[in-house]
């Protein structure tokens, strides 16, 4: 079974929106850490969120 597409559209419940926000910022976090071990490559992210707290992740050596 093939799943449909889902519209992407900004989130109106300010409530939802954090909690989803919350979820996939440690998501990109873990998948940018998975990259670098994976690939031995450098990678930085760095995620703003709406009230302007930075959270961000180097990878080191």
């Amino acid at each position: 079974m093939v799943r449909g597409k889902i519209e992407i559209k900004r989130i109106e419940d300010v409530t939802s929106r954090q909690v989803t926000f919350s979820k996939r910022r440690k998501g990109l976090l873990k998948k940018a850490h998975e990259l670098s071990v994976l690939c031995d490559a450098q990678v930085a992210a760095i995620v703003f969120s709406q009230k302007g707290r930075l959270y961000d992740f180097a990878s080191s050596e």
